[in-house]
């Protein structure tokens, strides 16, 4: 069954899908999310709020998120049912 996880606003993604979530400060970050945007492969879910993480799709989806990667990532190990000390 998909599950879908809350990335801030209500706006969700299937975890499924997930690849990686990477914060948005290194400059391969950077030029990574200019290049989405640039084929009109971003979804920008920040809703108007500074960008804190990048969560990386399959088939080359870039969703930019106003939640911090580590917010997004206890969220998805709760909902793999992952404790944070494994």
């Amino acid at each position: 069954m998909t599950e879908l996880m809350n990335i801030g606003f209500g706006n969700l993604v299937n975890t499924d899908k997930i690849i990686a979530i990477v914060t948005p400060d290194s400059a391969p970050a950077k030029r990574l999310v200019q290049r989405a945007k640039q084929e009109e492969r971003v979804v920008d879910a920040t809703q108007g709020r500074k960008t804190r993480s990048i969560i990386i799709m399959d088939k080359d989806i870039v969703v930019l998120s106003a939640s911090g990667p580590d917010t997004l990532a206890g969220r998805f190990h709760e909902l793999a049912g992952i404790k944070e000390d494994e």
